[in-house]
């Protein structure tokens, strides 16, 4: 590995370990929540209150994915194996790991995997992809 590889790794690696940090922070603070719990007065308002609930919980598991995403990448550098495809072991290009660091996949393979037929079906509720017979 080259000095200029090695800087772009080290710059790589500050960059995720401080996304994560704070993304870590965001979901304590999510978890931490009110003190209180909120007083619902009427159906509307509980309406509001439980779809801000649903949000927060959305936006908290999608925060710990990414968490784990970042982990993932961070061991794989430590390994020596970040920036490689994990299904053509090509060389993922330096921009995309800018601006995804935690892209597993060469574009091309991310393509072939997003128009597979298995991967609509893993990523869809089964009542969608199946036909319903009547």
């Amino acid at each position: 590995m080259t000095s200029k590889d090695t800087q772009r790794y080290q710059a790589l690696k500050e960059m995720m370990e401080s996304r994560a940090s704070e993304l870590r922070q965001g979901l304590r603070a999510m978890l931490s929540g009110p003190a209180d719990p909120v007083e619902v007065r009427d159906p509307e308002e509980w309406g509001r209150t439980s779809a801000e609930q649903d949000l927060d919980l959305t936006l908290m598991e999608m925060q710990a994915e990414t968490c784990r995403r970042i982990d993932d990448a961070l061991q794989r550098l430590e390994q020596g194996t970040y920036g490689s495809c994990e299904e053509c072991d090509e060389e993922i290009p330096a921009a995309r790991l800018q601006a995804l660091p935690f892209a597993t996949l060469c574009i091309t393979c991310q393509e072939l995997q997003e128009e597979s037929p298995t991967y609509e079906r893993r990523s869809l509720p089964s009542a969608w992809v199946s036909p319903t017979t009547h």
